[in-house]
């Protein structure tokens, strides 16, 4: 894959005309693989993501040997600002299992920085991140959301996922019940 996207990335929207218009590359920024350098400021990201209460059960973000170790190496990207480098927000998956049936199938996550949430930012990592996925033949890509993650929801609504189910009370976080709405988006390319 090339170092950045700047362009309609390869294969965007193959049989899904939506994602096509959908695509609207935010200037200034820059889509790049993720890479070691950009450690401190993923995690930057992460952890103010976690402090909203409202991203993850988590509370505290990992090491970056955690983190890199849980993700893809192939489906990891950063929107960097074009002129100064500094990481806006990333993307990157995990696989659900080790069993070869599901090698098809990711957990992604998807952090903006706080400063720079509704500029298309999210957006522009996530097109990125599903054509990547659609090149690497991945059918099925799925997350848990919070159910007041009304932002995060509406992203991913408008980028062809769906709600599946509800885990209710699922986990506790700070000490309340928490559910999970748990959502996906099936490839129109990959596994048919």
């Amino acid at each position: 894959m090339a170092d950045d996207i700047t362009a309609l990335p390869a294969g965007l929207g193959s049989g899904d005309p939506d994602a096509v218009a959908a695509w609207v590359p935010c200037p200034g920024v820059k889509i790049r693989p993720m890479r070691d350098g950009d450690a401190a400021e993923v995690l930057a990201i992460y952890q103010a993501g976690l402090d909203t209460g409202h991203a993850s059960f988590e509370t505290v973000a990992p090491s970056w040997a955690a983190f890199s170790a849980s993700r893809l190496p192939n489906l990891r990207f950063v929107a960097a600002d074009a002129g100064s480098g500094e990481v806006l927000g990333w993307v990157a998956a995990s696989r659900v299992s080790a069993r070869s049936v599901y090698a098809g199938v990711v957990e992604h996550s998807v952090y903006v920085h706080p400063g720079c949430q509704t500029h298309g930012i999210g957006r522009a990592l996530m097109t990125a991140f599903i054509a990547a996925c659609e090149d690497a033949g991945v059918w099925t890509i799925q997350s848990g959301i919070f159910p007041e993650n009304a932002a995060s929801l509406a992203l991913h609504k408008a980028l062809g996922f769906r709600v599946v189910g509800t885990r209710e009370r699922i986990g506790r976080h700070h000490g309340v019940w928490r559910d999970v709405l748990m959502v996906e988006r099936r490839s129109p390319v990959a596994g048919t």
